[in-house]
């Protein structure tokens, strides 16, 4: 019901003049109280007809040009809101200003009115201090304007969540919950004791009406403040359940919480921040997926935690290289869209060979790709993996049928860590073992199962995994002076008597062009 009210109010035209006549009403209401709790109306005695006539003109007139200043605020104000568009920054600020700009507008509005109708009361009771009388005025000023704050900074919450968006979750130091609180204690608290104060300050109140005003301002009180605090505890404890249940959401991994902002005061400024972190993590973690299919989901996760200097440590590693037997010919054969595209698939089981056996593809190479097991991730026998990704990306190439590759695989020790310049980095691995591997790619494109390991990938394997591997020839690499003993694996049992071949038969060739010399490559 509430805020069926309050969006009423802040849409239709008259809402904004309705709110401050009902404030300036609880105003006038505060005064006659005061009048009546005092005693003050059986001293005016037979003159209270022209007493209240002479003193209801200046509210008159008051109330007129409050009415029509509110009118024209709601269009100064809310413009935008009409227009169904989103404000302008001026007009956002501005809009944050309007509770204490029409407070103290209230209050310049009360005070010539306070001062002529304590007079003009004081003149009609001469036996009435004009002191007490003027108190009491101002004390209904100082409600009016006190209520006028509180309603209209409430009126304006629903616009809040845009202005929040237009100004970047900044607020004004008039709505902080400071303000709220020491306002609300004024609207239920110091005023109704400085209406006690004032009836008992009163020389020509009687006895009576003193007791009558001690419990009439007690039960009012206690009333009152049972219900403003009441209220105010609700305004903040709300938002920070909703604040506790989105941080939670969010270390719980949802990235998509999204908190309204109800208020410009410091809570709304949290729910503000919880919202930039909620999207600053979405966006980290969009980085990540982007930069993790260009560099690999740990080099990303490594990058984005590490500071930009150049970092990097001494690993031992097992190198996995692939390459393309004549992808020359096949380039100029095919478009280049097809071209890529048949690639791509090679490169997805290169991928997701290496990744499922807890490697890195570490670069594409036109038609190759380096693959590191042991780094930026230590593995504790990273030969054993690498072993069984070489086999798996070898028997799934020729399933496909597209392509005829060599492997290549060597250990050993390299620089594994961050090169380039302070505006451009990447991880990569430098060492003998990725040439020894690219060299051994080389030379298995004449091997009849495609895959060529060095004797210390196989000397540092799992047992089971050794033992599917024999010694295809000691081979003089290129630029290497000592022979590197070339391991293949060997055809099982199963797929030998499937295929007809003997275990150590050389694989048919993918149907492609034949290989070109390695001095093409």
């Amino acid at each position: 019901m509430i805020s069926r009210l309050i969006l009423w109010a802040l849409r239709a035209r008259w809402g904004l003049s309705a709110v401050v006549m009902a404030c300036n009403l609880g105003g006038l209401g505060v005064i006659t109280v005061e009048l009546w709790l005092s005693g003050f109306f059986s001293r005016l005695g037979t003159e209270w007809v022209t007493a209240f006539g002479q003193v209801a003109i200046y509210p008159a007139i008051g109330a007129f040009l409050g009415i029509v200043l509110a009118v024209r605020d709601r269009e100064h104000y809310f413009a935008w809101l009409d227009q169904r568009r989103a404000p302008t920054e001026p007009e956002a600020r501005r809009l944050l200003h309007l509770p204490l700009g029409i407070t103290l507008r209230a209050l310049a509005i009360w005070l010539p009115g306070v001062i002529i109708a304590a007079a003009l009361f004081a003149h009609f009771t001469p036996e009435s201090d004009f002191a007490v009388v003027l108190s009491m005025f101002t004390l209904g000023g100082i409600e009016s304007a006190a209520l006028t704050f509180l309603i209209v900074d409430r009126l304006i919450r629903p616009t809040i969540p845009v202005v929040s968006e237009v100004l970047d979750g900044t607020g004004h130091w008039s709505s902080t919950v400071l303000m709220r609180v020491l306002v609300t204690f004024t609207v239920t608290g110091a005023v109704p004791l400085f209406m006690l104060i004032t009836v008992l300050a009163d020389p020509s109140s009687a006895y009576a009406d003193r007791i009558r005003t001690a419990i009439y301002v007690a039960v009012v009180g206690l009333s009152a403040g049972a219900v403003a605090t009441a209220a105010l505890a609700r305004s903040v404890a709300t938002p920070i359940h909703t604040l506790r249940d989105a941080l939670d959401r969010i270390a719980k991994g949802d990235r998509d919480v999204r908190v309204p902002i109800g208020s410009t005061s410091e809570i709304g400024r949290l729910e503000h921040s919880v919202n930039e972190l909620a999207s600053n993590l979405r966006e980290r973690e969009r980085m990540q997926t982007v930069f993790g299919r260009h560099v690999g989901a740990e080099v990303a996760a490594r990058a984005l935690a590490a500071k930009s200097d150049l970092t990097g440590d001494m690993r031992v590693v097992t190198a996995l290289f692939v390459d393309v037997t004549g992808s020359v010919a096949m380039a100029t054969e095919l478009a280049p869209r097809d071209f890529v595209t048949k690639l791509n698939r090679l490169l997805s089981i290169v991928v997701a060979a290496t990744e499922a056996n807890h490697g890195l593809v570490n670069k594409f190479e036109g038609d190759a790709a380096l693959c590191i097991f042991g780094a930026p991730i230590a593995l504790d026998d990273n030969a054993t993996p690498a072993l069984r990704a070489a086999r798996r990306i070898r028997d799934e190439v020729r399933a496909a049928g597209e392509f005829d590759i060599g492997i290549g695989v060597a250990r050993g020790l390299v620089f594994a860590g961050d090169v380039g310049a302070d505006t451009r980095l990447e991880f990569t691995v430098i060492g003998d073992a990725v040439n020894e591997a690219a060299r051994l790619t080389t030379e298995a494109k004449q091997v009849g199962r495609r895959i060529l390991a060095s004797q210390v990938v196989i000397d540092a394997a799992a047992d089971s995994e050794r033992n599917r591997w024999t010694l295809h020839d000691t081979i003089h690499l290129r630029g290497r002076k000592e022979p590197t003993p070339g391991w293949t694996d060997v055809p099982s049992p199963a797929r030998a008597r499937h295929t007809g071949t003997a275990p150590q038969a050389a694989l048919p060739q993918a149907a492609v062009p034949a290989p070109a010399p390695a001095a093409d490559l």
